[in-house]
């Protein structure tokens, strides 16, 4: 799945640095290929912006994020305070409304 327009602005707004944006979104695109499992869910907005908001703005914390999700993305999920059923209205308070 590629990676949503207001979760890009995100990550070029979290990794700022040079390189560190494009580095995240390599990485992020990855994923569901080197976890070997639930690509659909490793590659979806919500467990991507999960792992975007455990990284704080750092790729040593992305890493950490990623690796695991890799072990259990729902980890990931609950860290990251998207796993309640209110979702949607969280991915929309820290990315931004949907574009239409």
């Amino acid at each position: 799945m590629p990676i949503s327009t207001r979760l890009e602005g995100r990550i070029r707004r979290d990794f700022s640095e040079l390189g560190s944006a494009a580095e995240v979104l390599r990485i992020l695109d990855d994923l569901p290929d080197a976890a070997g499992y639930g690509a659909e869910m490793l590659g979806s907005e919500r467990l991507q912006t999960a792992i975007v908001l455990l990284a704080q703005g750092t790729i040593r914390q992305l890493e950490a994020a990623v690796q695991l999700a890799k072990t259990d993305w729902r980890d990931v999920l609950v860290a990251a305070e998207l796993a309640d059923a209110d979702w949607p209205a969280r991915l929309d308070a820290e990315l931004g409304p949907e574009a239409a």
